[in-house]
């Protein structure tokens, strides 16, 4: 066919061609490709960007190299969930009184319980709009508490606020003194209730300044990462009973099983771990 063209290919050339066993980098495409593929069918890994991919492969014992993971989701087409644009829930009382910012936005900590964020967003579903509050630990970015409600009322946030400190109870942490609790100016947060119970429970109160885009950064990227990852992935949502089950399963994972590249890609469950076995190799034993 070629030499009817005036390409002129020696019929030695073509058979070689022909019988040409594929390159060791195509069998390697071929089986990280492979990797990916079942890696993609994993609930919620499914989400994951070409970094996220590499570092999970990694973590389940495949060295690859995170071009090789790039080049090759872009070959087919496989790319991670793009994140929405957020959209605001709380809405301040100019009648409440507020705490001060004592974040500045500055989310930084050096140990567990000494600030946690919080924030709250929203779930469209067929039997009305569900709430889901989140309180996160900063140190290791650990969901530490959270709930879901049919109303955006302050009963909301208190319950998040009880399964949080419930949280570190059952790991044997009785003393929250000293520790941060800072969220956004809504009514919610500011209300009498709520920073009575942060008082009784000796946590300092934090309140973002009013009409901040960053003033609380934190709390709103991890939700996003919420909404990205499962929200909107896996629509249509019933009613509450249906997103308090699916929340439940997504925060055991994010908790235990997704790495964050702000505390050197490791779970917030790790991190703790880490954390609390150095201080302990630290402790004199006499």
């Amino acid at each position: 066919m070629l030499s009817e063209h005036g390409a002129k290919i020696a019929p030695s050339t073509y058979y070689e061609a022909r019988s040409r066993k594929p390159s060791k980098r195509a069998l390697r495409d071929a089986d990280v490709s492979e990797l990916i593929r079942a890696a993609r069918e994993q609930r919620f890994v499914a989400r994951f960007g070409a970094r996220k991919m590499w570092l999970y492969l990694r973590r389940q014992g495949h060295e690859v190299a995170r071009c090789t993971v790039e080049r090759l989701m872009t070959a087919n087409g496989w790319q991670g969930a793009l994140r929405g644009k957020r959209v605001r829930t709380t809405i301040p009382d100019p009648r409440d009184a507020r705490a001060a910012d004592l974040v500045d936005r500055d989310f930084t900590a050096t140990a567990p319980n000494q600030l946690w964020v919080a924030d709250f967003t929203y779930v469209a579903t067929w039997s009305g709009t569900v709430y889901v509050a989140f309180v996160f630990d900063v140190f290791s970015r650990m969901i530490v508490g959270w709930r879901a409600a049919t109303s955006m009322t302050t009963e909301l946030v208190l319950d998040t606020l009880e399964h949080a400190t419930w949280s570190r109870r059952q790991q044997g942490i009785e003393d929250l003194t000293g520790l941060v609790h800072h969220n956004d100016a809504g009514s919610q947060y500011t209300s009498f209730a709520f920073t009575t119970r942060l008082l009784e429970a000796d946590v300092d109160a934090s309140v973002g300044s009013v009409g901040d885009a960053y003033d609380n950064a934190l709390a709103e990227s991890q939700i996003g990462i919420y909404k990205t990852e499962l929200v909107r992935p896996e629509g249509p949502w019933r009613d509450v009973e249906h997103v308090e089950i699916e929340t439940l399963h997504w925060v055991h994972w994010f908790n235990h099983e997704r790495t964050h590249e702000s505390v050197d890609d490791l779970t917030p469950i790790e991190v703790e771990a880490a954390h609390y076995a150095a201080r302990n190799r630290l402790v004199p034993t006499g």
